[in-house]
């Protein structure tokens, strides 16, 4: 097979699976996300039969991923905040057996990683009790009856409900967005590069670092590093700000409504850090005409012949609006 096609699989059970699917799903190397149950001693568990916290099983998530395009310790990163990590008795409104957390691992190397960024959790002390989430074995995974797949797109309404009832989101952003995340990133940005990605500020057109850079490369999120645009797409729009006809992936690209200014337009946010980069429009090159309009400071540019060396050397050649 080849190496940039190979996948393997990732477990995570993190209380209730319905808010386990959407934060995973449609990431660039993702290619499935299936609900389900694991750990236990019963075949072919139902819902309902799980419930009853007799059969020693779990909600979970299974994943299919292309570890080239989407490293484990990725996947990691993004499971430690969904879930509260101190909690034996369940998680958030869920309580029982059934939805506590656990990282089951499928071979050694993922042992190792998920040992080593659960030590590394528990080391920054973002949580005053210890970290509590068991590293298990993988056991036989059950696929969860059609009714609990994708359920944020198929029951869209329950769903926001539901997260909203639950409280995971406002525990999430007290410990995931605290005064002392925002120091850091204080420390890390420029004061500029930290208006525009935290409070939506706009740089001035024609005094940016890109809006004329048209050298091969990528450019990447300037905190997180997640790679969002290729040259191979980027267009002069005579904004005086860089312009792209596309992401070189979707699902790193978040869309929200903006009312500012006394207008509705589209906003544009790097999914993984939450980052503002700019905004969405529709006057840009046919057939598409998709314009999106970014922010210098919300990037880092990377140049062709440097990209192997920053660990993207994967992104020339492959796909669409990657570079060839």
């Amino acid at each position: 097979m080849n190496e940039k096609n190979r996948t393997e699989l990732a477990t995570f059970a993190g209380g209730c699976f319905w808010c386990m699917v959407k934060p995973f799903d449609e990431l660039p190397g993702i290619v499935s996300v299936v609900s389900g149950y694991t750990g236990g001693h019963t075949e072919n568990p139902t819902y309902e039969e799980v419930g009853t916290e007799t059969t020693g099983h779990v909600e979970a998530v299974q994943i299919t991923y292309e570890p080239e395009l989407f490293p484990y310790e990725r996947l990691l990163d993004i499971y430690w905040q969904l879930i509260d990590p101190t909690d034996k008795g369940g998680q958030f409104m869920d309580r029982g057996y059934s939805y506590r957390t656990a990282i089951f691992v499928h071979n050694e190397e993922q042992r190792a990683k998920a040992e080593a960024s659960k030590a590394a959790l528990q080391a920054s002390r973002r949580f005053k009790d210890p970290i509590v989430t068991e590293i298990l074995p993988a056991a036989p995974f059950y696929s969860a009856e059609a009714l609990h797949q994708d359920y944020y797109k198929t029951h869209p309404l329950d769903y926001k409900l539901y997260l909203k009832g639950s409280g995971r989101d406002e525990f999430l952003e007290q410990h995931w967005n605290s005064p002392e995340d925002q120091k850091r990133l204080r420390n890390q940005l420029t004061r500029l590069q930290y208006e525009v990605t935290q409070h939506k500020a706009s740089e001035p057109p024609y005094e940016n670092a890109y809006w004329n850079e048209f050298r091969d490369g990528i450019y990447v999120d300037v905190i997180s590093g997640d790679p969002l645009f290729s040259s191979a797409d980027k267009f002069d729009s005579a904004t005086g700000w860089p312009s792209f006809t596309g992401p070189i992936a979707g699902g790193l690209i978040r869309r929200e409504a903006d009312y500012s200014g006394g207008e509705v337009r589209t906003a544009l946010r790097s999914r993984l850090s939450g980052a503002y980069l700019g905004h969405l429009f529709f006057d840009g090159p046919e057939p598409a005409k998709q314009h999106y309009r970014v922010n210098s400071a919300a990037l880092r540019f990377i140049p062709k012949e440097e990209l192997e060396a920053n660990g993207l050397g994967r992104y020339v050649g492959v796909g669409k609006h990657m570079l060839t």
